[in-house]
């Protein structure tokens, strides 16, 4: 074999590997050196034990796999550098070296040795997340996916909610851990706020679990990280991590019946008699649907359409108008309403707080 084909092997072997773990570097690099308020998706900023145990983890599997990438690449320039093709190479095939047995037990044994590690290391973590103990004043969550939005019941406080999960903050002398149950209503989804925890699948037929303890307040955004169909992108997550008040506070308001006045009685009789109540409930009134969120305090959340926008009286109007104006694909049916109609109905349903 010629120096020069020699020199392509050589790079052919080596520049995968390297291409791929410069890659990986690139992007935690990025992660990392985009700062930016808890709002921001970002994995390299850990606020719940799960969280942190997986950041751990991957910062080990970056520094192994890093110093894995400084070898690769020494030994790729070394490469190049050294039979590199030169103006007086006379194209003789150079001296061909046959087996070392140090060189084959040495390849042999570190590669093994670095799975074993991170084998080992990924097994704990693993191991640390799924057997957490539940400890007493845990709040349970039964969080269902649907296309395309979530739906978060609290079977001990008797409260149902769509899209925004609110949850105690938890500090070591009070811990308060959420204990998440994830069921599907339709196809496979996959529950993921990446600073709070990891990605867990919702898969029909099949509950999963997971947890989080967040350590400080504020509002964690989250994605479902499985392809469920043409909304997927809009079907998003936002947790509100409240202080011990505030999430009583706010219990005790979700538990109260819808509260409306007698001027928005045309809407509420414009809701009741048209297909609304098919697919979404309000406490107190005929309707019991579950295909939809449930409306009874539709003005004590931020979004309407899982995040796919604010909850103003202008989107909301657009949103009972044309679904699709703002979440294309969506299945929610537009109503086709007289603007007298849908100006009484909007009306009516910005009166449930």
């Amino acid at each position: 074999m010629k120096r020069s084909e020699q020199t392509r092997n050589v790079l052919r072997t080596l520049a995968s590997p390297a291409i791929l773990l410069a890659g990986l570097l690139l992007a935690a690099t990025l992660c990392v050196a985009a700062p930016g308020p808890s709002q921001i998706p970002n994995i390299f900023k850990p606020d719940s034990t799960p969280a942190d145990s997986i950041f751990r983890l991957s910062r080990l599997v970056l520094t192994i796999t890093g110093l894995i990438f400084v070898v690769v690449f020494c030994l790729l320039a070394y490469t190049v550098a050294k039979y590199r093709r030169r103006g007086l190479d006379d194209s003789r095939e150079p001296p061909q070296v046959y087996g070392s047995n140090q060189v084959e037990l040495a390849w042999t044994v570190i590669p093994c040795i670095i799975v074993l590690v991170l084998f080992l290391a990924t097994a704990r973590v693993i191991l640390s997340v799924q057997d957490a103990p539940k400890p007493p004043g845990a709040i349970e969550v039964i969080a269902v996916g649907h296309q395309y939005w979530w739906e978060f019941r609290y079977p001990g406080l008797g409260v149902v909610t769509a899209n925004e999960l609110h949850v105690p903050v938890s500090d070591s002398s009070h811990p308060t851990p959420t204990f998440i149950t994830l069921l599907s209503a339709d196809t496979d989804h996959s529950f993921w706020v990446p600073r709070l925890a990891g990605k867990t699948d919702l898969i029909p037929n099949h509950p999963n679990h997971t947890w989080i303890d967040p350590h400080e307040t504020g509002l964690f955004l989250g994605q479902c990280a499985q392809y469920c169909g043409v909304q997927h992108a809009k079907m998003l997550l936002r947790v509100y991590v409240d202080s011990p008040e505030q999430f009583s506070a706010w219990v005790q308001a979700e538990k109260q019946p819808a509260v409306t006045s007698a001027a928005v009685d045309e809407g509420r009789r414009i809701f009741e008699s048209t297909a609304c109540i098919n697919c979404h409930a309000v406490s107190g009134t005929v309707a019991d649907g579950r295909f939809g969120p449930d409306l009874t305090h539709l003005m004590s959340r931020e979004t309407i359409a899982s995040g796919g926008a604010l909850n103003t009286h202008e989107n909301l109007r657009a949103w009972i108008k044309n679904p699709d104006s703002i979440k294309p694909g969506s299945l929610m049916p537009a109503m086709n309403l007289r603007d007298p109609d849908l100006d009484a109905l909007t009306a009516y349903l910005e009166t449930l707080r």
